[in-house]
Parts: C-alpha cells; structure tokens; sequence
C-alpha cells in the first residue's frame, strides 16, 4: 500500500509511536513560526525551559497582529520578542514585513518539511506541499527547544480538483464549497490533500488560500502536491533550490474522497457567523454592505492584490462604503507601488492599511452598528470584527471588488469578461526586516528587555481525588477560541498579562464569567459540540486555569484546544453519553467522582450533579504521556520533571 503526501512527510520525520489512525505519534519539528499576539507566552515559556538555543533548523517570530499600538503594552512586547529572539538563535521579522503566513511563504516554506506555529492558518504553508500545523505555543516553544511535537495520527481526506476555475472566480470560493460540503467539523481528527487535473490549473497563492482556510474545516492540515507550479513559485522567490517532487502514490488509500469541479464553482459567500454557512453570492445580489476589507493571510497575495486592482482601475468605490486593502507583505507592497497598482486602488477610494492582520483579529476598521461587511478573511465568528451586531460575510476578492463598487452584494461573473492580470515571472526580494540572532558565543551580551505589562505564567496543579465544585458556565456547539478568550484592540494588547486578560474571560458568552468565576474560585465548565474550534491562541485554556477552572466537560473537543487544555493542565473530559447535556445548569453543584484515577488511566469518571440527582459518565481518552501531564499538573512541569 503507498502513501499519501502527508504519510511520506510523516513518516520522513516519526521520533515515536506507529502510524496507525487515532494512535499519538510524535514528529521532528523543522521550523516553528510565532506572531506577536501568541509569540510572548511562547517565549516566556520558552526562557522558562532553561534553554540556551533553540535546535530547529528554522525559526521566525513575526510582528503582525498587535501592531495598533494605542498604549505602551504592544510596543513593549515587541521589544520583548525582538530581544528574546535575538539571544536564542530565532529570527525576528519586524513590524512593517507582513503577515507571518504570507511572509513565511514566500521566504522560509519548504516542500517535504514540518512546521509548527502558534496561528491556527500555519496550514497556509501546505500550499507548496509542507507539513504545516497550528499548536499552542507552549507546544512551540517545546519544539523550539528540540523537543518531540506529539499530535493523534490524523486519517486522509482528498479532495480531487477538476476543471479549471472560470472569470472572477477564485480559490476563496474552492475552500468555501469544500466547507460547505464538509462542515467546520468536517475536518476533525483528518488531514486533507488535494490532487486531480484541476490542481495544475492553480498557483502556489491560491493553492495557500485553500490551505489557509482548512483550519476552518477543524482539519489537523491541509496539503498539496510539489510539482511544475511550485517549483516556479520557489525559482520566483529565488529559493529554487527548496524544490522537491512531492505526491502521493497511485495506490495511497484514503478515509473519503470528495470531488469539487473548478469549472462549475460559482462565487460563494459564508454568511454570518460560520465559515460553512455558505450560501451563492445570486442569492445575496441587491443587499446593501457598508464596508469590504480586503487582506488577511487568506487573500493578501500579490495575485490577489492584482486582480483587485484590475477591478478597481478606473472606477471609484460607492459612496457608502468604507474599503480597506492590507497587502500581506512588503514584497507585496512594493511591487504593488513600483508597477502602478497600488495608485490604482488609492485612485479608487480604497483605504490603505499596514502589512499586518489588521481587520481580521480585530485590530482596527470595526464595522459601523449592525452593519453588513464583506471580507476576504477567514473567521466570520460573532463579534471577531468589534462590532457585536456586525454581519460579516466571507468573500473572494473578486466579489469583494465588485460589491465595493455598486455598493450591494454583487456576482462578478455578471461583469462579462475578467481584465487579464500579468503576474510578475520574478519577485522582488528584499529581507532587511528580517533580522537575524546573534551567534550562540555572543548571546550573553544581549539584554532581554522585559516591560511592566508582562506577567508571571500561571501553573497547574496535580488534580484532586475527587473534584467538588459548580457549573460555573454552560455554552453550547462551535464555541470558538474568540468566544473564550476575544482578540480586539482592548484585549490584544494583555496576551502577557493574565490577571488584566482574564476580566476578558467568556465575555462574549457572559459578561458577567470573570466576576462569577473569581468570587466562586472557580468550577466545571460545559460545552457542546466541537469547543474550542478556532484560533490555536493557548490563552484559552491559560486564563481559565488563572481563573480556577479544573476541567471541561464538553460532547467533543477541537484538536488544538484539547492539546492546550491539557498542556496547562485542564482536563478535557467528553460525555459518554452526549443527551447527558441536558442533565446539568449552570450553578448546579457538582462532583466528579473518580477524578484524579481517571487521569491516571480508568479512563472513565462519574459526573453527579448534587442539585438534582442526576449522573453521567465522563469519558477520557489520552494517551500515557498526556496523563502524565496532566497528573504533573501541565507541561511546563512535566518538562522540568524530565
């Protein structure tokens, strides 16, 4: 039996276990990648290991999420990452030099290698046939430290691409037909490959933007072949000698199979507020928007910024609408500016934001009060733009352009014949912001610069035998990182400080969470279906160890999440019977009979709800280094106890 893309990279990099589905195995990590909302705590982490240099062959902090520097907060952790790196062997890419994803894929990305990053859209990077995975970043720092990266063996999905995508139709919409056939649980426990005819049809950009967005699926990546297309891509960049042949074998068997027609996709919309409530962009034709934000690490390319301008040459953006445009790198930005294109979108009326994520962590360009926006981003989660009444919808930046123009939701194959875009045959390179460590005997002559703003790290304690407290809150399906812990210009600026990060805390949900969870010293929380799905930000499972939470008791977990609650040192617990839900309120006093031994491997404990009577049977499933960790109190330290 062959193997698929993935199994062979796999395989190429397996340090333990067998790669049987639904077994842990642990992989030897190449390169790790941070950004600045995520990369503090990882480095903190990271000093607290005792380290002195870090072992991948490659590693890059980037600065682009907290780059709103409204306080002293941002600026100071900058500063932090920018010391930090520079003593222990990582390479730091300054504010201004783009969005990790798009940067990384353009300068570091190799086909064949591993990568982890503290981003959930690290899987931008299966694009040009890598192994890229999202991973809390303590799961970052360990692996910066040459550490072992354990993940479940996923099962494989291929999606067969055939045809070729028709005029003003873009891989936004690709990605959006395969989460509307598959759902954002579609993906879980799976890693999706991408192959067929059709695939030949696509460049490296566009196969990134489909990758990027099987974060959405709940996938634990996505991946393409390496073949003619990124070999051009990689001589584009001058990195030609990064090329390898990559694909899967003729007899690699797959768990599901899917097909998607390039030739017969029509633009798609997510309407609000999940990435696979998708609907045609016909059925939405007429309706009034009052802002489109175009960029994100989804569609920020400079294939993407062409095709933008292209629309844009000539005509100006409708009166009630507010554009705003983030080229997803300098190399973007300049060779926008040096060819004529970015006068284009300026000429048009389009509102020229940094090379940064920008709108899409909330960073900025919120929406007007209950207002309709267009993005081409990838999350489309309740209240992720700033406005909580915001409706926010997923588009191409074909759609995007055409609705900005008329002012209504619009379908760009209505416009006849697409202009032509020329893409350069070379890119500019130009990496003076990306700055490099010192060497190892010089490191002791860098200060690392800490500001007032950074906190010390909670730490998890050993459970007890037998857990007695409440149900401190109860929330139902999809519950996504954003839910937990929100992003935000109010709330960025803390990801290193907890105590001021935790009044934050489910705020979404209740607003009341943080008081109730401090004044009670915590409890149980219940979720539903899929919790945690989202952002890889670790920040939801640390704040809600600050705030007391021992445990989750949820139906079904998403993979990240579940892997940072068990690095701090929350258990993660399902119910064996998902009606079982419906047993328990929020308030109900509660015990978890059997606690501390289902950890240690009886791998069941009984859930008593002392207010009514009722039971349920909680179930966890972990392999033996996790319970280890968790009867270690967390990761940090299982680490120092080894």
């Amino acid at each position: 039996m062959g193997y698929t893309i993935a199994q062979k990279i796999i395989k190429n990099h397996l340090v333990c276990g067998e790669m049987v589905v639904g077994k842990e195995i642990g992989l030897k990590i190449d390169q790790t990648l941070t950004q600045d909302a995520t990369g503090t705590m990882a480095y903190l982490q990271f000093e607290a290991m005792g380290i002195d240099r870090v072992k991948t062959e490659l590693s890059v902090a980037y600065i682009d999420h907290n780059t709103l520097q409204a306080g002293f907060e941002n600026a100071d952790d900058h500063r932090y990452i920018q010391t930090v790196t520079k003593k222990h062997g990582i390479r730091f890419s300054r504010p201004g030099n783009g969005i990790c994803h798009q940067v990384h894929l353009e300068r570091f990305s190799k086909p064949g290698k591993t990568l982890i990053g503290s981003d959930s859209h690290t899987p931008t990077a299966g694009g040009i046939g890598m192994l890229g995975m999202g991973a809390g970043g303590l799961d970052v720092a360990v692996a910066m430290g040459g550490g072992t990266y354990y993940i479940t063996m996923p099962k494989m999905i291929r999606v067969n691409l055939v045809g070729k995508l028709s005029d003003y139709v873009g891989a936004k919409d690709v990605i959006l037909e395969v989460l509307r056939m598959l759902s954002v649980k579609g993906g879980v426990g799976a890693i999706v490959e991408y192959g067929g005819e059709g695939v030949k049809t696509l460049s490296v950009p566009q196969r990134a933007t489909i990758t990027n967005m099987g974060a959405e699926l709940g996938a634990t990546t996505s991946i393409f072949p390496s073949d003619e297309v990124t070999k051009a891509f990689l001589e584009a960049e001058g990195r030609g000698e990064d090329y390898i042949e990559l694909s899967s074998d003729e007899d690699a068997v797959f768990d599901a199979v899917y097909t998607v027609d390039l030739s017969a996709l029509k633009p798609l919309a997510a309407c609000p507020h999940s990435p696979d409530n998708v609907k045609a962009v016909s059925e939405l034709s007429g309706m009034k928007i009052n802002q489109v934000c175009i960029g994100s690490c989804t569609n920020s390319s400079m294939q993407d910024m062409l095709t933008v301008a292209s629309m844009l040459k000539g005509k100006t953006v409708h009166p009630d609408v507010s554009l705003s445009i983030s080229p997803g790198s300098k190399q973007v930005y300049t060779m926008l500016a040096e060819c004529g294109a970015l006068a284009d979108l300026i000429n048009a009326g389009a509102r020229i934001l940094e090379c940064a994520c920008g709108p899409c962590i909330g960073m900025g360009f919120s929406p007007q009060s209950a207002g309709v926006s267009l993005r081409t981003f990838n999350r489309n989660f309740l209240a992720r733009s700033g406005t909580a009444d915001a409706q926010v919808y997923l588009v191409s930046p074909e759609t995007a352009a055409a609705s900005a123009i008329a002012g209504v939701f619009t379908d760009p194959t209505t416009l006849g014949v697409a202009p032509k875009v020329e893409m350069p045959t070379t890119f500019k390179i130009n990496d003076n912001l990306i700055e490099m460590p010192v060497s190892a005997d010089k490191m002791d002559e860098v200060t690392v610069e800490r500001g007032p703003n950074i906190k010390p790290i909670p730490v998890g304690k050993a459970p007890d035998e037998n857990l007695s407290c409440e149900l401190i809150l109860k929330v139902g399906d999809d519950i996504t990182t954003d839910h937990i812990m929100p992003a935000g210009t109010k709330v960025l600026p803390y990801r290193s400080n907890v105590p001021k990060l935790s009044e934050f805390c489910f705020t979404v949900c209740d607003k009341d969470f943080p008081e109730r969870a401090k004044k009670k010293g915590g409890g149980v929380i219940l979720g539903g279906v899929n919790y945690g799905q989202g952002s890889s930000r670790e920040h939801a499972a640390l704040v809600p160890l600050y705030l007391g939470i021992k445990a989750v008791v949820a139906k079904s977990f998403a993979r990240i999440h579940v892997a940072n609650l068990i690095n701090f040192g929350i258990v993660p617990m399902t119910l064996k019977n998902p009606d079982d839900y419906d047993k328990f309120n929020e308030g109900d006093a509660l015990e978890i009979q059997g606690f501390a031994n289902a950890v240690k491997g009886e791998n069941e404990a009984t859930l008593v709800n002392k207010t009514n009577g009722a039971t349920a049977t909680l179930v966890l499933t972990l392999s033996a280094r996790q319970r280890e960790m968790l009867t270690a109190g967390g990761c940090l330290n299982y680490t120092k106890n080894k």
